[in-house]
């Protein structure tokens, strides 16, 4: 299967999991229990928006940072996120990320569920 980038749905979400503004959010491709798959999205977060603390119970999320720099927090420790890495959180861990710099933060998030 090939998914266009022209097809793949693009949401405007304000005040994502309790986060401050509004970002993009593009599926790249549509959930697939089959795959264990719950989401597999580009983010991109403008300056002075954020996504809010949420725990994952019983799956894990990716984040593999693009472009910009992010403030990552999980479990109360904050790290800053730069091109090519990634955060892996997931057993029962939360997590938050926001945006401080004038530039956007770009990254693709993969949530993928246990068996």
């Amino acid at each position: 299967m090939v998914i266009k980038a022209k097809d793949m749905e693009i949401q405007h979400v304000t005040g994502l999991r309790g986060g401050d503004g509004t970002l993009e959010k593009r599926i790249i491709a549509p959930a697939d229990e089959n795959l264990h798959q719950r989401l597999f999205g580009r983010f991109t977060i403008p300056k002075g928006c954020s996504i809010g603390n949420h725990q994952h119970l019983g799956e894990t999320e990716y984040y593999y940072i693009l472009k910009g720099e992010g403030i990552l927090t999980e479990d109360g420790v904050e790290t800053v996120m730069k091109v090519g890495d990634v955060s892996v959180t997931g057993y029962g861990s939360s997590h938050s990320i926001r945006n401080e710099k004038d530039e956007d933060l770009e990254f693709v998030a993969v949530i993928l569920t246990e068996k």
